[in-house]
């Protein structure tokens, strides 16, 4: 006989295992598992007889082993009579009152009307925190009955529209009607030194503090910015344009200072008008002086005095007949000095187109 060759075949060994065989092995693992997890001895079905079988209560089926009744519970009728019992037992079942509710009962008086109060605003001076101290009049209170107060938020209300930025502070006391104060939606600082309530039984009146903590953010935000200094007004320290050739210069106040003597110089590649009637140009190059006013005094000289005014003493020229000899043969007046001015009016100028006049020299002495 092939021994060699057989499947799972081996010397010393049984036989290959039939499908029956295959099958109890799976049912006495399934039973162990199930052992493992459910016990059978407080399932209220099950039953063994005096023949040494399983019996089932509830479908009235009969096993041989336990691993028989094992696979029946998890089966398909086992579970079909389980939910119908289960029914049956509920309709049949009295039914049971529910748990009484806690009952409160809502006390009934007469409002009298709403008490008086004050509020006061205060702020710390060493924290800088906004606080509110509250009194609340209640002289014609119940006997034995002390204040309430709560705070609520603007969801819970319902006098008002809904607004988070505020809240509500409400005062209770009987026989007065409650009453409530509109307050920022801020968070309160819930320090014993800073949150105080007291009723005083003898004025009977009740006092409540809150403060409202600071705002982090406020500390942070940046000082604002102080607007620029105003810049004084610039005073014109620039001349004032020099008139129209021909017309004569505009008068000075009498508190402005006299502008120093020159002349604007003519503009670049351009030279000054030819002056009227024929007469010679002036020296340098520097436009003719304005009509009406007299010629510049010679350089090294001192300018004459304006009109209808004498000069000084000191500068008074010489009367004709004390003038001192010349030095270089000339008659009458010293070199370098200019001819002494005739007090009065001044002689008038001759019309455009003739030379002008030359005053003859004075007698000699």
């Amino acid at each position: 006989m092939d021994f060699q060759h057989r499947a799972g075949g081996k010397t010393g060994t049984g036989g290959v295992a039939s499908a029956s065989d295959a099958n109890r092995d799976r049912r006495e693992r399934l039973r162990q598992l199930a052992l493992e997890t459910i016990d059978i001895n407080k399932d209220p079905y099950f039953m063994k007889n005096h023949l040494g079988s399983y019996e089932c209560k509830l479908c009235l089926t009969l096993h041989n082993n336990e691993g028989s009744y094992l696979a029946h519970t998890q089966g398909k009728k086992h579970q079909a009579n389980l939910a119908r019992r289960a029914a049956k037992e509920a309709k049949d079942a009295p039914a049971q009152p529910a748990p009484e509710k806690a009952h409160v009962d809502i006390k009934k008086f007469v409002k009298i009307g709403r008490p008086g109060y004050k509020v006061t605003k205060q702020r710390d001076p060493e924290s800088g925190q906004q606080s509110l101290l509250f009194q609340i009049d209640y002289p014609e209170i119940v006997d034995g009955v002390i204040p309430r107060h709560r705070f609520m938020a603007a969801y819970e209300q319902k006098v008002e529209p809904p607004d988070r930025k505020w809240q509500y502070l409400l005062f209770a006391a009987e026989p007065y009607e409650t009453i409530g104060f509109k307050v920022p939606s801020r968070e309160v600082d819930k320090d014993a030194k800073k949150f105080w309530s007291h009723w005083n039984l003898e004025t009977k009146q009740f006092f409540l503090q809150f403060a409202f903590k600071n705002d982090p953010r406020a500390f942070m935000q940046p000082p604002p910015k102080m607007p620029p200094p105003l810049k004084p007004p610039q005073q014109n320290v620039n001349p004032p344009p020099a008139p129209p050739a021909g017309l004569p210069p505009p008068p000075m106040h009498p508190t402005s200072r006299p502008m120093p003597n020159f002349m604007p110089p003519p503009p670049s590649g351009r030279m000054p008008p030819p002056p009227p009637g024929g007469l010679p140009p002036p020296p340098g190059g520097l436009p003719p002086p304005p009509r009406g006013m007299p010629p510049p005094p010679p350089s090294g000289l001192p300018p004459p005095p304006p009109r209808g005014l004498a000069p000084p003493m000191s500068e008074r020229p010489t009367p004709p007949h004390s003038v001192p000899p010349s030095m270089n043969g000339s008659s009458g007046r010293m070199v370098g000095q200019p001819p002494p001015i005739p007090s009065g009016p001044p002689p008038p100028r001759p019309p455009p187109g003739v030379p002008p006049l030359v005053p003859p020299p004075p007698p000699p002495q």
